[in-house]
């Protein structure tokens, strides 16, 4: 028997736990109920200038309980698995249900969507590594980084991460269902000086297998290279050009797009997209797709957090939205299907175009060229979009000078709709993986002053 975490503890024992709390829940009187639980263990370290800095071990365990009596529901959780804490947080929830009031769209998910079959996606692959051995790692990446450049100095230095956890989910329509997962990292982050101030980038590799990492001297020639290229960084007047949103940071695009099309959003009325099912959001060109059951994957995952099973699925087609992102309760709000988003999306794709990154400079021109975004200024109720950023000014399709202190502003349905190209340099570091996205036009604020947008015009 495989075991998990606590090496006394299969997966098997978890799962007559969540069995055994469901049928105390019956003996209880609820009408329906469901138990998750989630642990995880693993350490992340820190090491700056070949001195460890940080080095912290995580282990845990959380059990959550939801009852339903009619349409009444109620939620406790608990990291103790005693009987006697399971018992006061099962008598937790029935209280807290008694007293709610009743919601008409709460409950399970109907038997046909749960994930009661689901294929194994080789998420877990445990890295049998120790902590004297992370911290070495660490300290090769930061020191084989430093001697590339006398003027590289470490900035937070070199990192590593590892983790791996369990899933167990089980409710009173006879779904149980459970997956481990792990994911590792490293990361090294960099700093230059110079006349016109401080520059900063790292670089960094993720994955579900230790296998897949890349190496710690890639990591760290990538973050020299990425560092060094920021030196003697210039400033902007305020105009109006093309813009080219790096691979690197073009996901979160895409992620504010999904925001606005997720069900919580869309019943809230609390988006730039609201009702926009079968509109044409994007070129005609744009293909949005989600695969789950990727192998090894970043987003993978057999179902979501309400159980329900997931699927490949289009969310764009030739630019039309073909559907939100929906959990059971804001599926039932919209009077629509559950999506399996429950939790959020699972290896969203955009298909790529044919150009690579040296093309896309050469068709934008004259504009800028984004590298790195500051800030949360995304309103996903009006679409307006405010970030602070740095990268290149390229004319001639050629980068002339690193840029910084900018901001960019526009309006996230019209920036959508303005996408000229999607590149086939596709960061596949992310649960969202794109290439570089090129805005026909946006404004760049600089010399003359930040920029502030409003949902038709951008005042200066």
């Amino acid at each position: 028997m495989q075991k998990t975490l606590d090496s006394s503890q299969s997966i098997s024992f978890w799962q007559q736990l969540v069995t055994e709390l469901l049928e105390k829940a019956k003996q209880k009187g609820v009408s329906q109920a469901e138990v998750a639980a989630s642990l995880d263990h693993g350490f992340n370290l820190n090491v700056r200038a070949g001195q460890v800095e940080t080095l912290e071990y995580n282990r845990g365990k959380t059990l959550g309980v939801t009852v339903y009596f009619g349409q009444k529901q109620g939620s406790a959780t608990t990291c103790d698995i005693s009987p006697e804490s399971l018992e006061k947080t099962l008598d937790a929830a029935c209280h807290i249900a008694k007293a709610t009031s009743e919601d008409s769209f709460s409950g399970l998910p109907e038997k046909e969507f749960l994930a009661y079959e689901y294929p194994e996606l080789s998420l877990c692959h445990p890295w049998g590594i120790t902590a004297e051995q992370g911290i070495e790692l660490a300290r090769t990446c930061e020191a084989y980084a430093l001697k590339q450049d006398k003027r590289i100095k470490p900035s937070d230095g070199a990192s590593l991460n590892t983790h791996q956890g369990l899933i167990v989910h089980g409710n009173t329509h006879g779904f149980l269902g459970s997956f481990e997962a792990s994911s590792h990292s490293m990361s090294c982050q960099l700093f230059t000086q110079s006349e016109q101030g401080m520059q900063r980038d790292y670089d960094y590799t993720v994955a579900r297998d230790p296998n897949d990492l890349q190496s710690v001297q890639q990591i760290a020639l990538n973050a020299v290279n990425r560092t060094l290229r920021r030196l003697n960084a210039k400033r902007l007047n305020t105009q109006q050009v093309p813009v080219l949103f790096d691979a690197t940071i073009a996901s979160s695009l895409i992620a504010s797009f999904i925001g606005a099309i997720s069900g919580g959003s869309q019943y809230r009325k609390a988006s730039f997209l609201l009702n926009a099912l079968g509109e044409k959001i994007f070129p005609s060109f744009v293909h949005i797709y989600e695969q789950p059951h990727l192998l090894k994957g970043i987003g993978s995952a057999p179902f979501d957090s309400d159980g329900v099973k997931t699927v490949q699925r289009d969310f764009v087609s030739d630019g039309i939205l073909q559907s939100y992102a929906l959990s059971t309760y804001s599926a039932r709000k919209l009077n629509l299907k559950p999506t399996g988003n429950s939790g959020g999306i699972h290896n969203l794709f955009i298909t790529p175009g044919a150009l690579d990154q040296k093309a896309l400079l050469k068709q934008l021109h004259t504009g800028i060229w984004i590298t790195e975004l500051m800030g949360q200024g995304v309103n996903l109720v009006t679409g307006d979009y405010s970030r602070g950023a740095s990268g290149f000014w390229i004319e001639n399709g050629e980068i002339q000078y690193p840029v910084h202190e900018i901001t960019i502003a526009g309006n996230l349905k019209e920036m959508l709709q303005h996408i000229v190209a999607i590149g086939n340099d596709v960061d596949h570091r992310r649960n969202i993986r794109t290439g570089s996205i090129l805005i026909e036009k946006m404004m760049v604020g600089g010399e003359q002053g930040l920029l502030t947008t409003s949902t038709n015009t951008i005042n200066i």
